[in-house]
């Protein structure tokens, strides 16, 4: 199967199940193709699609493409997962899902800026930098990506030991 025809395929079955497609990608490994199918969406708290719905999709794709008319019968493995962290920001709602994360931005001007997610409109994404708002157009970031933080737990946070 071409990726147009993949794309074609794969992609009513993601919006189907209330998702959209990111990306889909097609590996050779030995015998075998890897099947790569990215999905986002909002998912139940806003932030991107839940384990449930992955599961979800996955069946669906899963039963799309082997209902496909294909001229290549070879065996393939099938991958979906969300876009994870480590993806570029690149549309608006990527933003608004990552609302109060912190990000990394490279300027299309090489310059270098982070702070966190406060709001995303449509053209541009506010940003806390040191307390500070600071509202930057889309069309300014070159590349932006979420940072992972490990945070420390208060003491209020921390478990209680058992009463002895």
């Amino acid at each position: 199967m071409r990726y147009g025809d993949l794309r074609e395929t794969v992609e009513p079955v993601v919006a189907a199940c209330g998702l959209e497609l990111d990306d889909v990608a097609v590996v050779r490994a030995g015998n075998r193709r890897v099947v790569r199918v990215t999905v986002d969406g909002d998912g139940p708290d806003g932030h991107g699609p839940s384990l449930d719905e992955i599961a979800a999709v996955s069946a669906a794709v899963s039963r799309a493409l082997d209902e496909a008319d294909s001229a290549d019968e070879r065996p393939y493995v099938l991958e979906v997962s969300s876009r994870g962290v480590g993806r570029p920001l690149t549309r608006p709602a990527h933003w608004r899902r990552n609302r109060g994360r912190l990000v990394q931005i490279t300027r299309q001007d090489g310059s270098e800026l982070q702070g966190r997610i406060a709001e995303a409109a449509d053209a541009e994404v506010c940003l806390d930098v040191a307390g500070a708002p600071v509202w930057l157009p889309y069309a300014a970031v070159a590349k932006a990506v979420v940072q992972v933080e490990f945070a420390r737990l208060d003491e209020s946070d921390a478990p209680s030991s058992p009463a002895t």
